[in-house]
């Protein structure tokens, strides 16, 4: 089970030839392999550039799998720690809605597919998170 991040997803909808894509290619196909959570569909949509793009986007990715938060607070509050962890290490993570992210695979325990190197900074600071990424 994969929650795939923004930054693969808009590699695949440019068609953006790379292994991420790739192997996101290959799990599309099956059941319940890949999903997605509120805020990375947030980010899908707002990469629309016209009204049509945007429709054609919320049509396939509103079909998708999501991932959530049971309790939005503490989650939020468990965010916010792992950032706070992060720049305690010296790790700066330049988006705190990828400490969200990261959290939502960590709560629901699945691999974080993803083409960001905040993500790859994050996993020094916390173990836990299971990633699959592409950097040498």
């Amino acid at each position: 089970m994969y929650l795939v991040d923004t930054s693969v997803w808009v590699d695949y909808i440019k068609g953006t030839e790379s292994a991420a894509v790739e192997f996101l290619d290959k799990i599309v196909s099956i059941p319940m392999a890949a999903g997605i959570t509120d805020l990375i569909y947030m980010e899908i949509l707002q990469g629309a550039r016209s009204e049509s793009a945007f429709e054609k986007l919320q049509q396939y990715f509103s079909t998708q799998l999501f991932y959530r938060f049971e309790d939005y607070q503490a989650s939020h509050e468990s965010a916010a720690r792992l950032f706070f962890t992060c720049r305690r290490q010296g790790i700066t993570i330049r988006s705190s809605n990828d400490c969200l992210i990261a959290q939502c695979a960590l709560e629901n325990d699945v691999v974080l597919l993803h083409q960001d190197a905040d993500f790859v900074y994050m996993g020094k600071a916390v173990p836990q998170l299971q990633q699959k990424h592409f950097f040498d």
